[in-house]
Formats: structure tokens, sequence, C-alpha cells
């Protein structure tokens, strides 16, 4: 049994391994550039008020500033646009470098015609991700600080009316919660630009002020969408290296009632296309230069700040964000030009063809009729190998062979990939245009290609069905793309859930005589903007991992599509394949913060089976075969599965509510389509491994304790039987009690928790060291027992007995001291943050583990000093055996979404613990 056992559960942590390693290391490397600053970075600490000091003492607020640019700064004379930045969880102020210093390089490039005044807030790398109970006051500073950032410009004669702000993490939630304040203008703020902040859900939901604060900060966003009408909000996540923020908790919740709200993947941001882990996004260069380029195109040149216009804010976000033309940006991009300069007339006979320029000294125009492939083709598709031309692709309306009438800007309508810049028309679309134009502009050194053709949407699209979820990679579905043209669209049918992930393999071949050229493959996710792309030569053998960061929403109807910008005259074999490595890495992912649940629910079901066996057999057993035998995941998912379905009907609902019960998590997983049946059951199984490895390492440090205790002082032998409480016990409780109230509840549990594995440690010694004294013993009455008188024969089996008792209660100590180990885990974040602010403060409020703690070193006393003998004889013993299961399933149902929950069912069950000890 213990083998099987051994080898099941170590398959079973193999597993979780893997996905671990899937989510942390099966990820592109760090492919952004580091940005640097040319001159030394200066930050000028700005005085606040008396008032807002005394408040706020370890909150300050500063002005960054490089160089000459800092000097000048000294004085507060400032005529620049106000920037806010506000740093994450235990993240510093200083993070704004990277914004401040490429801003301040673009002012320099344009004589500081404009320029941005970047502020940033110290919040002493407060962890609020984890203790939410100074989300609300950091926010109440931050409204204090953008008043006396404006306050600064009141006197300037272009003064702003609000300020821009940059969140990271973290602070963009506190952003967005500025407009939860009563006395907050939502005027103050005309852009937020936030960086991998979790939106949706907090990461590791460890405190009831943690998700009070983003209930209360989503309802106001999607209730009261009126006061957000006029702010422009942008959320840019970093992709899957990004392993602490995943990027579907980025997207903003009710986005689709917000049209000034957009949501990005950096992967898909134009010129960056790179994956940002959580750190990076605040530095990477080339997402920092999209956002510094974005600002300077918002500016309103009247009022030389950013402008107030809404739908211009959203142009200019789109055009840096989703999809860059190759050009700068204009706000009314279908104007009309004039061609200045030579046109050449070139005819095309065949659908496709390609113009190449050597050493070009002079700029030319280039035209190609489209009047006679109308009939024939659905649309145009032009490929260019210019980088640097603003606009290079015209329409005509009307012309002829020498000259091009009312000619207008097309160039709005291309897009610009790794290696060139593409644009495709729809010929419907344009029913009156007559000819292409292409500008080549002067090329002295330098070759110009350009590749175009025409072509129908039904010959470039192909539909390739993804394998099923559960084909563990045996089985893979193919497509060859024998290519004749330059774009081609493979439609992945039925991937739209967060658990597919796919390996996309695609081997490309050439005519041996044909130019090796490279090809781009863009992963396109129609619903949302986390597009990936690849950029590899021909031939090659390209691996392309498809994985979704959100779910299809029900009411689309798009389809994932796999982009292959390819060179005619080429093979393409396209292969997919179900990747189970990273399926379970997608499961680590969406529900990492969950395991500590199904952790604690197997320790619950092992501390159930051990007191039903106790019960039964009079004997305890140890918690590592406790486990084996009774976590069983049916126990305890179907009973969460049933309820949820019940949940669907109304008169099960309205009894729900009645018993006024919690929101099953489960229900909220749903809303979030990242409920799906089998989850539960693999994390259940992930936890049950945990445990069971966690057990048997617990019980290698419990022995290597006792080892070094032994080698430091002279067992005392096994406790007798005493009195479950004394004067000195009280007296201790009494002190603990007064700690949690006075300073910090988690520091109250850890010190508890520290004396509780104390007493362990040394009882195991004396059992260890009792059951070698009883073995030497038997061993040498065996040898003389002709010589053993009745009246000491009789004296062993009492030995045995109690050493036997007291080997049953080191058992259940070790399952309470285990689950007391969650308990600390799940309020160390407080501790820490307690720690941390131990100068300012001595008692933390608010402190949400001061309940918890008052309980546990109430009852300390009694539940360290319990014995079995007490357990079986007690009246409620056969309730306390029982109680066990039902509440592995509260945690289960209760805990996953609302983790600071957990504590307490494991506090019911230790309280029926110390009762049986009463009673």
């Amino acid at each position: 049994m213990g083998g099987g056992a051994a080898l099941f559960y170590g398959a079973l942590a193999a597993l979780a391994l893997l996905g671990v390693r899937d989510v942390l290391f099966l990820h592109e490397e760090n492919r952004c550039s580091m940005t640097y600053m040319y001159e030394y970075p200066e930050y000028l600490k700005i005085k606040l008020p008396k008032k807002i000091s005394r408040r706020y003492p370890t909150y300050e607020l500063y002005l960054y500033g490089e160089g000459n640019y800092a000097e000048e700064n000294k004085n507060l004379i400032l005529t620049g646009i106000p920037v806010l930045f506000l740093p994450g969880n235990g993240g510093s102020y200083k993070q704004v470098r990277s914004l401040g210093s490429i801003a301040l390089r673009k002012a320099e490039d344009i004589d500081f015609k404009y320029h941005f005044n970047f502020y940033t807030v110290n919040f002493n790398e407060e962890l609020v991700a984890l203790y939410g109970g100074s989300l609300q006051r950091q926010t109440r500073f931050v409204h204090e600080c953008i008043k006396v950032i404006l306050k600064l410009y009141k006197d300037q004669e272009y003064a702003p009316k609000s300020v821009v702000i940059v969140g990271h993490s973290m602070g963009g939630l506190v952003a967005r919660a500025l407009l939860t304040l009563k006395n907050f203008k939502p005027e103050l703020i005309n852009l937020l630009i936030t960086q991998a902040t979790p939106h949706v859900a907090p990461v590791m939901p460890l405190d009831k002020y943690l998700t009070d604060f983003y209930t209360a900060v989503n309802n106001h966003w999607i209730l009261k969408a009126q006061d957000v009408r006029n702010l422009t909000t942008l959320s840019v996540a970093g992709g899957f290296r990004d392993y602490q923020v995943r990027s579907g908790l980025a997207f903003l919740p009710g986005l689709s009632q917000h049209s000034s709200a957009l949501f990005v993947v950096s992967s898909a941001v134009p010129r960056t296309w790179v994956s940002t882990d959580h750190l990076s996004i605040v530095w990477c260069k080339e997402l920092i230069l999209a956002t510094i380029r974005a600002f300077f195109d918002l500016i309103d040149e009247n009022t030389k700040q950013i402008t107030e216009d809404p739908k211009k804010r959203m142009l200019v976000l789109n055009h840096h964000f989703v999809r860059y033309p190759a050009k700068f940006f204009e706000e009314d991009p279908e104007t009309f030009t004039e061609l200045k300069g030579t046109l050449i007339w070139i005819k095309i006979e065949s659908s496709k063809w390609t113009y190449k320029v050597y050493n070009e000294s002079d700029g030319k125009y280039f035209m190609f009729p489209l009047s006679n492939h109308r009939k024939t083709y659905s649309h145009v598709h032009c490929q260019s190998s210019m980088m640097d031309t603003n606009s290079w692709i015209y329409g005509c309306l009307n012309s002829s062979s020498s000259m091009c009438w009312e000619g207008f800007d097309l160039s709005w309508k291309a897009e610009l990939l790794p290696t060139v810049k593409v644009v495709t028309l729809k010929l419907q679309e344009y029913p009156s245009l007559s000819n292409l134009v292409i500008y080549v502009p002067a090329i002295n050194g330098n070759k110009f290609t350009l590749d175009c053709e025409f072509f129908k949407e039904d010959s470039r699209t192909v539909q390739l069905p993804v394998t099923h979820l559960f084909s563990f990679g045996l089985s893979s579905s193919k497509t060859v793309l024998n290519s004749t043209g330059l774009i081609y669209n493979v439609q992945l049918q039925h991937f739209d859930q967060i658990y597919q992930a796919f390996k996309i393999y695609i081997e490309s071949h050439c005519h041996p005589r044909k130019e090796r050229k490279t090809s781009v493959y863009r992963l396109h996710i129609p619903w949302s903007h986390e597009d990936s792309i690849t950029v590899s030569k021909v031939p090659s053998f390209t691996e392309i991992s498809a994985k979704l960061h959100i779910a299809q929403p029900e009411n689309d109807s798009t389809v994932a599509v796999l982009n292959i910008y390819s060179s005619s005259d080429c093979q393409y074999e396209v292969t997919i394949k179900t990747s189970f490595s990273q399926v379970l890495g997608q499961v680590i992912r969406f529900h990492s913060a969950s395991l500590p649940v199904y952790i604690i629910s197997n320790v619950l079901l092992a501390y159930g089976g051990q007191l039903s066996t106790l019960l039964s057999t009079g004997q305890c057993s140890d918690f590592v075969l406790a486990l084996a035998k009774a976590a069983k995941p049916y126990k305890v998912d179907p009973i969460v599965n049933i309820v949820k379905f019940l949940l669907g009907f109304n008169w099960f609902k309205d009894l729900w509510n009645v018993l006024f019960l919690p929101e099953l998590d489960a229900v909220v997983l749903n809303k979030q389509d990242m409920w799906f049946p089998l989850v539960s059951l693999i994390l259940f199984l992930f936890g049950t491994g945990i445990a069971y490895w966690g057990g048997i390492f617990f019980s290698s440090v419990l022995r290597l304790l006792s080892s070094l205790w032994l080698s430091l002082t002279r067992p005392p032998g096994l406790p007798k039987d005493s009195k479950l409480m004394t004067l000195r016990r009280v007296f201790v409780a009494i002190l603990l009690v007064f700690v949690s109230w006075t300073t910090c509840g988690a520091f109250a549990i850890l010190i508890i928790y520290l004396h509780y594995m104390f007493k362990i440690v040394k009882l195991h010694l004396n059992v260890r060291i009792e059951q070698n004294v009883l073995n030497m013993g038997q061993k040498h009455s065996k040898e003389t027992s002709s010589e053993i008188s009745p009246e000491a024969s009789s004296a062993t089996p009492t030995t045995t007995q109690a050493i036997d008792n007291v080997v049953n209660s080191l058992k259940i100590h070790i399952t309470i001291i285990n689950l007391l180990t969650w308990i600390v885990l799940l309020s160390l974040p407080s501790l820490i943050y307690w720690f941390k602010n131990l100068r300012y403060s001595i008692r933390l409020d608010p402190d949400p583990c001061r309940t918890t703690a008052i309980i546990l070193v109430s009852t300390s006393g009694i539940l360290m000093n319990s014995s079995t003998v007490k357990i079986k004889s007690s009246k409620l013993s056969k309730i306390a055996a029982q109680v066990p299961l039902p509440l592995s399933v509260a945690v289960v149902a209760f805990g996953p979404m609302h983790l600071y929950r957990v504590p307490y069912f494991v506090i019911f069950s230790l309280l029926l613990h110390v009762l049986c000890c009463i009673v």
C-alpha cells in the first residue's frame, strides 16, 4: 500500500511540477531592450501640506528629472504636461525613470516644443497585492497628490486641468479606484495607462479588504459607466512571460460597455512584438517607445496639453498599440493628396508581380491598373521592404498614363510587420478606385522590393480543426499549402477555450532556385488583442505555441487565425498537436492561487480519516497513510458540481439565499469563463500529491529537529496526564490575545505556531527514546524471562499502552500542525506588511488576521496539550470525526476565489477538537 501510494502520488507531484515548469520556464526569452539614462536621474521631493504629511507619513511625492532639466525644475516653475506614475505591489517610485528619460530625449528632439513632467509616488513598497488594508489609503493619497500637482501649474499660461496616470501592477487598480471616492472629480484624469494590472480579480485573494476593494472598483466602473465616459483607458498585459499576473486578469471588466477602453498584450503591440515579464514591462524599451510616441501624438497644439477629445485619444492609442500603418499619425487619414514627381505607368498582365529597384537616386511613383482584375479577384495584397517611408501607397480615382487626379493616401490601411510592410485591400470597398500608386523614395546603395498580387479570399483561406484536448499529442491535424501567393489564412476551428494548448509546426520548402526570404507567422485572436508574431527563414522548421489569455465570448463567432505571410512558389506544411504539458501549464497558470485550497482540503480529509480510525480501532494511523486512504476526489468534487448545477434552478437559488450562503466560487469562475469540470479534479489530484510528499518532508524535518534537540538537552520522558488548563497557560493565552489586539494577529499566530512546533519536537523526541528503551527492555526480558517475577512482567503491557497513547496523540498533533502551517502561510503577507511598517505604527489596522489569531491563541493551550485518550472518551468524538469531510467540501466550494475564508474552516475543525477534550 505504501509503495503504491508513493508511486502514485509521486506521479501526481511530477505532473504538478511539469505544469509549473511550463508556466515558469517554457516561454520565450526576454527580448526587450533595456532603457538607459544618459544623465544621472534625480528625484525632487515635492513638499506636501502638513495635514497630508501627518495623515500619510509613509507616502511621498517626487518629480523626476535628469541633468539640466532637473536643475531647472528645482524651483518648481513647471510648464510641461503632468504625468503621474503609480508603482505596484512592492514597486519602487524610481521605476518612473524609463518613461521620464525617453520622454525627455523625445522633447529635446523637438526643441521642447512640448514636454512632459513626470511625477511618481513612493508607496513605501507596500505589498498591496497580498494585503488589501492599505489600498484605500493609497487611493486617497493619490487624490491629494493630483490636487497638489495641478496647483503647481495654476499661474502658467497653459495650465493643465487634468493629469495622465501610468499605473504599474496594483498602481493601475489604485488609479481606477479614484473614481470611487465621493469627492473625486472624474475630469481630473483624462488618460490612464495600466501596465500588467490585474483588473478582474486579485492574484491571491488573501484578505477580505482586498476582494472588497476589487468588488467596489469593478462595480463602479460597470454600473456607473457615465463617470468614465471621458476617461480613456489602455490596459497593457505582459503575455506569457508574466507569470505573476496572467494577461487575462488585465482585461478590463465590462470592456464592451466602454468605447474609450482598450486592452492589448505586449506581444501584439506594433514595433514591440515581445512578451514582457511583470517587472520588465516598466523598462522594456520597445514598449516605452510606443507609449511615449502616443503621448506626443495626443498633444493638442492649441492647449499644449493632452487632447480633450476622447475619440482622438482612442485613434492615437489604436494607431500605436493595435495597428501601426508604418506612417505618422493623422487624425483624418483618408485625405486627397497631390503626387509630385515622376509617375511611371506599369501594365500588369498576371495576377501577381514583383518590382525591384536598386540604387534609385530620385523618388518615383509607379502606377498599377485595377480595372482588369475586379471581376476575377476580390482582394489585392502588397508587401513592401520599405520600413522607414511614411506614405507609400495611394489610390487613384481618375488617372491617365501620365497623371493621377484625385489621388488619396491608402497607407493608413497598411500594417507594419517585423520585416515588411503589408496592405490588403478589399476591392468591393473601393468601387471607384482605378489604379494603385506605389511611391519609391531615394534608396541610394539599397534595394527596394515590392510584391503584389490579386486573389480570391476563398482561395487563401484554409480551415484546420484543432486536435481534441484529451488527445495528449498522439493525434495531429495537418494541412499542406502549395503557396502561389503572399498570404494565407489558416482558420483554427474550435480553438476558443483557455485550457486548450497546442504546438503548431510549420515546415517550409522552396524551389531550389528560389530566392531565400523570411516568412512571418502571426497567430491572430480576433476577440482580443493578444496576437503573437514569429519570423522564420525559408526553408525552415518552426514551432509555435498556441494558447489563449481570454476565452472566446459567447456572443462572438469569430475564429482564431494563423496568418502566413509567405513566399510564392514555396510549400508550407502546417501541423497542429495538443501539448499535454502546456495544457497542465494553462491549468496552473489560471488556478495556481487555488492550490492551497486543494492541499488543505486533502489534509482535512486525512484528519477526519485519522479520527475515524481512532474511534473504530483505537489506533490512530499515520498522516501519510491516512491521506492515501481518505483523499478521494469523489468525496468532494461531485458535491461541488451538483450544487453548481442546482444553483441554475431558481427554487434552489432562493433557498441558497435564504440560508445567507455566499456565492459558490465555481459560479464566479464560470462567469469568468474559467470553469471546466475536470479542472477541479486535476487540482485536487495535484493537492493530494503535494500534501502527500509534504507530509513525508514534514516527518523528515521533525525527525531532524528532534535529533538536534537531543544533542542540546536531556529529555524528561513521556508527558504525564495533566490538566488541560493551568494558570500559566491561561496567562499565556491572555498575553497572546493582548498581542493580537495591540500589534498584529499574524504575529500572534506565528508565536503560537512556533510554540506548538516546539512541543511536538519534544514529544517526538521523547516517544523515540521511550520506544527504544521499551524495545531494548522487551529484548532483554525474552532472554531472561525465566528469572523475571510475575510482578515485573506485568509492568511491560502498561508501559506499552502508555506509549501507544502518546504515539496516537503525536500523529494527531502532526496533522494539526500541518493545518496550522497553512494558516501561518496564508497570514504571512500581513505579518510582512506589519513588520515593514513597524517604525510608523505598532498596530496593524485594519488587521485581517485578528479574529483568527484571537480564536487560536485562546484555545491553543488545550489544543497542544490534548490527547487521544480524551478524544476517544468524548461524547462529541463521532461528530468531530465526520465534520472534516463537509469542511473539506466547503473549502473547495468557497475558497478558490476567497483564500481568506479557508482558515475559518480549519479553525472550526480545531474548535471541535478542543471541545472533544473538554466535554
